[in-house]
């Protein structure tokens, strides 16, 4: 008995370090190339793929070596593996894959991740299903499955624990080494087991009954049973970001549901119950496919929120219930866990790949929820033993009205969204529109619900500054304090929108942009009129901001203007001690530099406040209400002096100190907490 309990806890231990070092290493080294790729959410979405890719060959390898490769021979070959792993240590992101400027950032992030933590997260990936295996070869009788439920939870624990417990309190490179340690301390316990395993007998032998294979039937629908949730996880994910709460690290509340349905399904099958589950699973179908006709805005960020991760969470348990209810004979354990990597990848390369260049709209989660009630059906009705061929027709029939309503709500939704819409177009960087609001007034961009930038209708006011840029704002005052000398002056601007900007300049000006996102170019100059119509010579610069900054000579900007933060998804290497160093250097010595610090959610004072504190500079917040006429949004920018002298002859309207934060630490390229600064 104490040497099974024994034995039980090193193969969880095992198992559970493995699950938490997988997902802790998910956001360490996505925080470490998220700056290169211009801080988009799209980066998150590819490296989800990899993740999602990279298990799927470790399920391959952990099947291929169970059955084709002797006790022995899978000793020798794994502990080699582990071995070899450990020389990619520590863990880190080679500076040769940062970007230029002209590569596609979905290839450029799987070949960086493949270069940099492809095989340690391969060898991570295989532990679930072989170290089940072995246990079940060496404990015959035991339950494998529920050390599935022990590897989920590891999972959910890093997840949770990664912005609370490691990004507030520690830099990226002592995060690596903590990772890389404990990895080191995995390779040793799957060693020593892979090492006591090699005179075991094969798991094809310890199961001496006949037990006849899963059908292709059934293994088609472990692939479509873990596709589903692992399409609705990403999908809904991206519909809470923009238009629901874009909250930074909002990914975690569907990823931590996802694992717990996993979690709750496979520890002890007897949660999930159909009678209970099924209904629940109508009910929040609909809601999914309802939710984004609604005016979610005008809820309590809280209750929609709440409604949405409820449905999402009811959907898994109903997904990943069914998986558990259909575990197979431990022999084809392997397969199980093969299928279900299937499927995961499926979904992730659905949602990862084809849908942003495939799609002008955000159409998957729409699929989604169509694809989950058709699966769902068809297990339900595959299972069903009908007493009689009314009830069976019956039961067709509210399917096939169910799956109807649902379509029709969501093809109802994607027609209105279309109305008035001048351009719709998508890529890695999201899906940008350009319309003409109701009253014919005004044409807007938008991102999500992120507007950059609008303009009048009217040729007349067409060069009058919009939005976030009227000319009370602090931007906007920084700029004509800077035109008020007879001398041309040179304007640098992160982020171009619709070229608001541009309708400050005089004849003479350069105004230069900085855009990652190569679309935004396009519908600016096609679109919009601010450009084509400035007196100023009007320069573009393609690429992320910082790193092209970076490999510029000097700019000597009068104004350098940063407007990267009005939305939710904040590009935190825009805020470093280094990328201040970078503006500092694009400067006049007289120069002003605007931050554009606008968010709901976000504090962003303390962060521009301790980076100025940092040079010794002085630090303005202008502060503007909205306007009532519609033509001004209310706004927040910081202005910081690379000369306190310049700030001297420059008297901002609505300006204001910005108060000390104490404690509050100076973000880096090494370290920064979103946590800290979540209002």
């Amino acid at each position: 008995m104490k040497y099974n309990l024994q034995l039980t806890f090193q193969y969880g231990l095992t198992i559970f370090l493995s699950a938490f070092l997988l997902f802790q290493v998910q956001p360490l080294i996505g925080k470490m190339i998220l700056p290169w790729f211009g801080g988009s959410a799209s980066v998150w979405t590819t490296c989800m793929l990899f993740f999602q890719a990279t298990l799927l060959l470790g399920y391959i390898y952990s099947h291929w070596i169970v059955k084709a490769l002797s006790p022995y021979r899978q000793s020798i070959l794994h502990i080699a593996l582990l071995l070899i792993s450990l020389s990619l240590l520590p863990l880190t992101a080679s500076e040769l894959w940062k970007p230029t400027g002209s590569e596609d950032p979905t290839l450029q992030i799987l070949g960086l991740l493949f270069a940099s933590i492809g095989l340690p997260y391969f060898v991570l990936s295989t532990t679930g299903p072989l170290i089940q295996a072995w246990f079940a070869r060496e404990r015959t009788g035991g339950i494998p499955y529920r050390l599935f439920a022990l590897s989920n939870f590891g999972s959910m624990l890093a997840l949770l624990a990664y912005p609370i417990a490691f990004e507030p309190f520690l830099a990226t490179k002592w995060q690596s080494y903590c990772w890389s340690a404990l990895y080191t301390v995995f390779v040793l316990t799957c060693a020593v087991l892979a090492w006591r395993n090699r005179n075991s007998i094969a798991l094809v032998e310890v199961e001496k009954e006949h037990v006849p294979a899963p059908s292709a039937s059934r293994l088609f629908i472990w692939i479509l049973l873990a596709a589903c949730p692992s399409i609705l996880m990403v999908a809904d994910t991206s519909f809470l970001t923009e238009n629901i709460a874009p909250v930074p690290m909002i990914w975690v509340a569907p990823l931590a549901l996802y694992l717990l349905s996993f979690i709750i399904c496979f520890e002890n099958s007897g949660w999930y119950k159909r009678k209970i589950f099924l209904p629940l699973l109508i009910v929040s179908l609909f809601i999914l496919a309802y939710l984004p006709t609604l005016g979610l805005n005008e809820l309590p960020v809280v209750i929609s929120a709440t409604i949405n991760l409820f449905s999402f969470f009811v959907v898994c348990m109903v997904c990943h219930g069914e998986l558990a209810s259909q575990q197979p004979n431990s022999r084809y354990l392997t397969t199980y866990y093969l299928m279900l990597a299937v499927g995961g990848v499926m979904g992730g390369f659905f949602v990862g790949v084809i849908a942003p260049y495939w799609f002008t709209e955000n159409y998957e989660l729409s699929i989604g929820i169509v694809l989950t009630a058709i699966v769902v059906a068809l297990v339900f009705l595959s299972g069903t033993q009908f007493k009689t061929k009314q009830l069976k027709l019956a039961s067709f029939a509210g399917i096939a009205s169910f799956l109807v309503l649902i379509s029709m709500i969501r093809i109802s939704d994607h027609s209105h969204d279309m109305d008035g819409i001048e351009l719709t177009n998508r890529n890695f960087y999201g899906t940008l529109k350009v319309y003409v609001d109701r009253s014919g007034e005004y044409k807007l961009m938008q991102h999500g619900q992120i507007s950059h930038g609008s303009q009048f209708t009217d040729p007349a006011k067409a060069l009058e500054p919009t939005t976030y840029y009227v000319r009370e704002s602090g931007v906007g005052q920084a700029i004509l304090a800077k035109s008020q000398s007879k001398e041309p002056i040179k304007v640098g601007v992160v982020g171009l929108g619709v070229g608001t900007l541009a309708g400050y300049a005089r004849k003479g000006d350069i105004y230069r942009f900085y855009e990652i996102d190569p679309q935004v170019i396009a519908a600016a100059e096609k679109h919009f009129t601010f450009l084509s119509s400035s007196a100023a010579t009007i320069q573009h610069v393609l690429g992320d901001a910082r790193l092209q900054l970076e490999g510029e000579p000097d700019q000597q900007f009068d104004v350098l203007v940063i407007d990267a933060f009005s939305g939710g998804s904040v590009p935190i290497h825009l805020l470093t001690k280094e990328a201040f160093a970078q503006y500092f250097r694009h400067l006049k010595s007289d120069g002003v530099l605007a931050f554009h610090i606008t968010n709901r959610f976000l504090n962003l004072r303390p962060v521009v406040k301790t980076a100025a504190s940092a040079f010794d500079q002085d630090i303005k917040l202008v502060s503007v209400s909205a306007s009532d006429t519609n033509v001004g949004y209310r706004s927040e920018w910081a202005l910081v002096s690379k000369d306190k002298k310049s700030f001297q002859n420059i008297q901002f309207v609505n300006a204001q100190e910005i108060e000390d934060s104490k404690g509050f630490n100076l973000w880096r390229d090494d370290y920064s907490s979103l946590l800290s600064i979540i209002k």
